[in-house]
């Protein structure tokens, strides 16, 4: 019998290595887990139409998260069961506070992104992610506000000896009424509040009829908080910042070394010693 019936993991730095590939050892522990009744369920940042063909290769079943937590979907049917936005005049108020600072600017509107430069920032994030954004120019407030976009997530990408310092800017702007935080050392996002990837698990753990006290949740950075506060067990990579190992129940092996599989092994399955 299963310890542990559902673990949402995190994608980007917890599953995936950092070549960019999941490993045949975690797949075949998530298949094993799987045939065993257990749920697994991707728990990410990133877009729902970036995740997904990750999951299909993966075979997952189910659902999935997508946007820290305000977007789930289920992987076949496509059909959307959560989807929290940021109302549209807040979206261009929030635009415009990051233009002032002549930020890097992404724009989210279920698939498809928006993006204010045409820089090294938007490359990289493309070639990571597989998804093309429109080219906006720099006032991208003025085309959220055209469009009358109502945002599931804005971010902004800077150098990473930057991102403390506007992750600081944000939380203090904007913190009282959005979801301020960081899934890497480049990138500060805001997202409705309370779309977080905690009240994510909370929807899966109903969802599925699972008690919280019998999930796990798997992180690396500081947007898996919410996750590995709210699993039964939250479980840190061994290359996670800090304060994510502090919060965590273990930290595991890190992502290179497979740790979620390993973590799902020894909690789950009970096969590690």
């Amino acid at each position: 019998m299963l310890r542990y019936k559902l673990v949402a993991s995190d994608f980007d730095g917890t599953l995936r290595h950092t070549d960019g590939s999941v490993s045949e050892e975690t797949k075949r522990t998530v298949r094993s887990f799987v045939a065993a009744g257990g749920i697994f369920a991707l728990c990410t940042g990133r877009m729902t139409s970036s995740i997904l063909p990750y999951a299909q290769e993966m075979g997952l079943r189910g659902l999935i998260v997508a946007y820290q937590g305000g977007s789930v979907c289920d992987i076949a049917s496509g059909k959307v069961l959560r989807d929290e936005r940021i109302p549209n005049e807040d979206a261009a108020e929030i635009c415009r506070f990051l233009e002032s600072g002549a930020n890097h600017i992404h724009v989210y509107d279920g698939d498809r992104f928006f993006v204010n430069a045409d820089d090294v920032f938007r490359s990289m994030y493309e070639r990571v992610c597989r998804v093309r954004g429109i080219l906006t120019g720099l006032h991208i407030s003025q085309t959220v506000g055209e469009e009358g976009i109502a945002a599931n997530k804005i971010v902004a990408m800077c150098l990473p000896d930057k991102r403390d310092a506007l992750l600081k800017s944000c939380s203090s702007m904007f913190g009282e009424r959005y979801y301020v935080t960081s899934s890497m050392e480049q990138m500060v996002e805001i997202a409705p509040k309370g779309a977080d990837k905690g009240s994510a698990l909370a929807f899966l753990a109903s969802h599925y009829k699972i008690p919280l006290s019998e999930t796990i949740g798997c992180g690396d950075n500081f947007n898996d908080l919410p996750l590995i506060r709210a699993a039964g067990l939250g479980v840190a990579v061994g290359n996670a910042v800090p304060e994510l190992k502090a919060a965590a129940g273990f930290v595991t092996k890190t992502c290179d070394e497979d740790g979620v599989a390993y973590a799902i092994r020894k909690f789950a399955l009970g096969e590690e010693e």
